[in-house]
């Protein structure tokens, strides 16, 4: 795989800030509508699952690093969700019910992975296309399955 070294850096990168990220958001669900000077939210435990979520994605970008021929599924969902987040934050913003301030949740979240994330996919295109053609170890056809 090209770049594979890379790809596990950006990948562990990802795993780690996920997990902490995650973890803060729901150890303080609070912080983003102090940091944007929003009202605090009323159900702080929607922003504690959203923090569990981003956790969970963490574990999963780790196993990218571990294994990143295998990984073109979980970066390609990863980066879909780091494509609609931002789109949503401009609704909320151009909607007025989100103060621009707030976008420190994009910037940090989501725009900084966008270059990495594209890059490892088409780098990991060829294998995960491979595989769908001929299975992951090369031992049997898609027209062999039931």
């Amino acid at each position: 795989m090209r770049r594979r070294r890379l790809h596990r850096a950006v990948f562990v990168a990802a795993g780690v800030y996920n997990i902490a990220w995650g973890a803060y958001a729901a150890l303080d669900a609070q912080w983003l509508f102090r940091f944007a000077g929003m009202p605090l939210q009323n159900h702080p435990q929607i922003f504690t699952t959203l923090g569990m979520v981003l956790a969970l994605y963490g574990v999963l970008y780790l196993d990218v690093a571990l294994r990143p021929e295998r990984g073109f599924l979980i970066a390609a969902v990863g980066l879909a969700g780091k494509v609609v987040g931002p789109l949503g934050w401009l609704w909320l913003v151009s909607t007025g019910q989100w103060p621009i301030s707030s976008g420190i949740l994009v910037a940090t979240n989501d725009l900084i992975w966008w270059i990495p994330f594209v890059v490892y996919l088409v780098d990991a295109r060829p294998i995960w296309w491979r595989d769908v053609r001929t299975g992951p170890y090369g031992d049997h056809r898609i027209s062999d399955l039931p």
